[in-house]
């Protein structure tokens, strides 16, 4: 992505069941929006997680691949990078930008967890295990997020609040009249005497 320069990469990780934490140095620097070293650490551990998951069927039929959400979870990472030429993505130097960069580390990544994998089982089973621990955790509190969030919705309409309220058919708010009524004999005979198309009570 430019003229010719060099690389340098440390990164050191771990895996824990209940800590999340990522940073990124590049040239002694801090890179709060990571840019490149992250985008490359996303791409290198979704990619190697699911290749493993894939490969011994630890997915369940019909289930959606892993995201990188399900690893940071339980991951911990430090990478400490150093280049001859760095693309800052703005003035404030708070992410880099090179495309050299991130396709080296991901794939610098991506190997050397392939290679863990496969001279490390039981630790791989274990990484896999929380993975997707993980990620069934996140889509069943969604899924209950969406239905609770559903079922409260569909508990706010006007006909659950207000007691005893008669809708009519129409959805069109420019024909529709209201009936105010007092007393359940009032509310009775306007209801067998109303045009139900666009008459509530």
């Amino acid at each position: 992505d430019l003229s010719e320069y060099k690389l340098k990469v440390e990164l050191t990780c771990c895996f824990t069941q209940n800590k999340s934490f990522i940073e990124h140095y590049h040239n002694s620097s801090f890179l709060e929006h990571g840019g490149a070293p992250d985008d490359a650490m996303r791409n290198a551990f979704v990619s190697a997680v699911d290749k493993y998951l894939k490969n011994n069927n630890k997915y369940n039929k019909n289930e959606s691949k892993i995201g990188f959400v399900d690893i940071s979870d339980s991951l911990i990472l430090v990478s400490n990078s150093f280049s001859t030429v760095t693309s800052y993505e703005n003035q404030t130097k708070k992410a880099i930008t090179n495309s050299f960069i991130q396709e080296c580390m991901t794939n610098f990544i991506k190997q050397n967890l392939e290679i863990f994998f496969a001279e490390n089982p039981v630790d791989a089973e274990k990484i896999a295990t929380q993975v997707l621990v993980n990620k069934r955790s996140r889509e069943n509190a969604e899924k209950t997020r969406l239905n609770l969030k559903k079922k409260l919705t569909s508990q706010n309409d006007v006909s659950s609040r207000v007691e005893k309220f008669v809708s009519c058919r129409s959805k069109d708010p420019s024909i529709r009249e209201l009936y105010i009524v007092e007393g359940d004999s009032a509310l009775g005979s306007c209801k067998m005497g109303r045009n139900s198309e666009f008459q509530a009570i």
